[in-house]
């Protein structure tokens, strides 16, 4: 019986190895690819879970890219309109009164193209 137990004690610990190694690629809560249900950002490699409207599920999308519509950042971690790709600005109304209406979207632009003109 002793020897039983620390072959059942090694399989225990070698099972879980490979799981652990597939969560690296794509994970089950975080690393999600876009179009894969989520309920923060965090989770997206694209780092934007998004929704359509307050009853939709959050999925993974891609950031905006310049003169897509957008939303500023925000500490919830779901957005009805992605942050711009980075290197862009989120042009939009950043008014506590914009976020409580939900009007605080705007269209991603280049800063260096308006520093320019």
């Amino acid at each position: 019986m002793a020897k039983v137990l620390p072959a059942c004690l090694l399989l225990a610990l070698l099972l879980p190895a490979p799981a652990l190694l597939a969560q690296q690629e794509r994970g089950l809560v975080f690393n999600l690819d876009t179009g894969e249900l989520c309920l923060q950002s965090a989770q997206c490699k694209s780092g934007c879970c998004h929704r359509t409207d307050g009853l939709s599920l959050a999925r993974c999308a891609p950031k905006a890219a310049e003169t897509q519509e957008c939303s500023p950042k925000s500490i919830y971690g779901v957005y009805y309109k992605c942050p711009c790709e980075s290197g862009l600005t989120c042009d939009a109304d950043k008014t506590i009164v914009g976020s409580i209406t939900n009007k605080d979207f705007g269209v991603c632009k280049d800063p260096r193209e308006s520093s320019r003109r």
